[in-house]
């Protein structure tokens, strides 16, 4: 095990400030020697006594009340995981440009939402705070670490399951996202995911894809509405239905009962994140359920990580999702 003087060495402070501030409450430090005494001692074996301060970045797009329902959820997740890990509880911050500007009160941050930053933001960030996680996208990979859902398993799990019901004509309806990495494309990596597995399983998709517009319970009634006017009277409605997120396919579940679809027995519809509204959808929505509660474990368990271990590489881990099956889609026994 390390020494007093060695950690005060490698600290950069002298031997009797680390005894005082290990072993008297009331001694009075500047908080960024303090964090940094205390990281010392845990990366050396000297005492467990590293808690550090976290930030998290809250910038959820807002205005779309199920959408906005999902990161309430989150936040409330992260401040209970943080309670349960003994850590002290992270400060939200909404503003990039606050954070970046508070980075010395903190030792790492979290990210939370899809709002998209401009690079010269990112590399401002990281240039006064290193240490990142994000949570369900990564807007700078070689920058920052993440956390994500693997949705492009859960395409292939989804279009798997359609498959061994019977259904053979499966179409997607999405909305326009932004792809990891600083790089704003049209297309949600869902989106990307249900072609490139569909093609692979020798599955049409033209004209079966319908992904445009916004996150919203209003274009996910617009987006089914379409795709019934396209392929009713000419025969070639899809008999199975994949929705990029449950804020979508409650407006294509209206949608489909304005106009007297049946689901699932004409149409089955699955859809991702499983939230509260599911059940309670006409019919009850099928939803491949996201984990918060390891989003946030992991994310913690991370960002302590990369402070402890200084790292050259990024990590990004990604988690698998699971279907809670409702009357929307019966997948096979």
């Amino acid at each position: 095990m390390a020494t007093l003087k060695e950690v005060a060495e490698r600290a950069g402070v002298s031997q009797s400030t680390v005894s005082r501030l290990l072993n008297d409450p009331s001694f009075s430090i500047k908080e960024e020697t303090r964090r940094r005494v205390l990281r010392v001692c845990e990366e050396m074996g000297y005492r467990n006594v590293f808690r550090p301060a976290i930030a998290v970045l809250d910038a959820p797009p807002s205005g779309e009340e199920l959408q906005d329902a999902y990161f309430a959820d989150l936040r409330k997740v992260l401040a209970e995981c943080a309670e349960s890990m003994e850590l002290d509880q992270p400060t939200f911050i909404r503003s990039i440009h606050e954070l970046t500007e508070r980075a010395a009160e903190f030792d790492g941050f979290i990210t939370v939402g899809a709002t998209v930053f401009p690079e010269t933001d990112l590399r401002a960030l990281h240039a006064a705070l290193p240490h990142g996680v994000c949570i369900d996208t990564n807007p700078a990979p070689h920058l920052f670490d993440s956390v994500r859902p693997d949705l492009s398993q859960t395409m292939l799990d989804a279009l798997d399951a359609m498959i061994a019901a019977g259904r053979r004509r499966i179409a997607f309806l999405g909305g326009v996202g932004s792809i990891m990495g600083t790089h704003d494309y049209p297309e949600d990596i869902r989106e990307l995911s249900f072609r490139q597995w569909a093609a692979h399983l020798g599955l049409e998709t033209d004209g079966l894809v319908y992904s445009s517009g916004t996150f919203t319970v209003e274009n996910g009634y617009r987006l089914a509405e379409q795709l019934v006017a396209d392929h009713r009277e000419a025969g070639s409605m899809p008999d199975g239905l994949i929705v990029a997120a449950d804020v979508l396919a409650v407006g294509a579940l209206q949608a489909l009962n304005a106009l007297r679809v049946a689901v699932p027995d004409e149409l089955a519809v699955v859809s991702v994140n499983n939230q509260s509204i599911a059940r309670y959808t006409s019919p009850s929505l099928s939803s491949y359920a996201i984990d918060q509660r390891e989003l946030a474990r992991m994310a913690f368990s991370t960002l302590i990580d990369g402070l402890k271990h200084e790292r050259r590489v990024r990590r990004h881990i990604l988690l698998t999702t699971e279907l809670v099956p409702r009357a929307s889609f019966v997948p096979q026994a």
